[in-house]
């Protein structure tokens, strides 16, 4: 399972720097953005950690809230940068919370997740859309803090299933489909 989801971001890694003049496959094909998302796997995996739930310190959650009318006002760039805000700040708290004393599962559960959060960023940042000015990357929402590594998951889950989803669908327009 590992490999083949290794083997389709590399495709889709390998299809971002052409994203003007072909479809990518992580935006045109919901079935590779889905098998991307790994969170039910972690929450799985989560019960094997023997009661590893909570962080020592607070992670600061993702912005997940979207307004559709303001969110349809913004351009594609602001958009991106919503998002890899959101994704930006998740990765930089899992990494502080990551710490040597706790259980290895949990060390691995929380790599994977890192790993995972950097696949997106990866891919949003690599994303060529719009020839527009450069936007800044700024969080829409002022951050909530949580200990709990099941609240964490389900914020992730809705960032991507939320806002990166109708990102996507946004730019679907550029696919061809056959």
């Amino acid at each position: 399972m590992a490999l083949s989801r290794f083997l389709l971001l590399c495709m889709v890694a390998s299809e971002v720097f052409d994203a003007e003049t072909k479809p990518i496959d992580f935006v045109c094909n919901r079935g590779a953005r889905r098998s991307l998302n790994i969170v039910a796997e972690i929450e799985r995996a989560l019960s094997d950690c023997n009661g590893f739930t909570t962080f020592p310190t607070p992670v600061q959650l993702p912005c997940t809230e979207l307004h559709v009318a303001s969110w349809e006002n913004k351009s594609h760039q602001e958009k991106r940068g919503d998002i890899v805000a959101s994704l930006r700040l998740l990765i930089e708290s899992v990494k502080a919370v990551r710490v040597p004393t706790q259980p290895g599962c949990a060390v691995s559960l929380l790599q994977r997740l890192e790993r995972n959060i950097n696949n997106y960023l990866l891919l949003l940042t690599h994303l060529q859309i719009s020839q527009g000015p450069v936007v800044s990357t700024a969080l829409s929402c002022v951050p909530r803090s949580t200990q709990s590594l099941s609240t964490v998951l389900l914020n992730y889950n809705r960032l991507i299933s939320g806002k990166l989803e109708w990102f996507m669908v946004d730019l679907e327009d550029r696919c061809t489909y056959q």
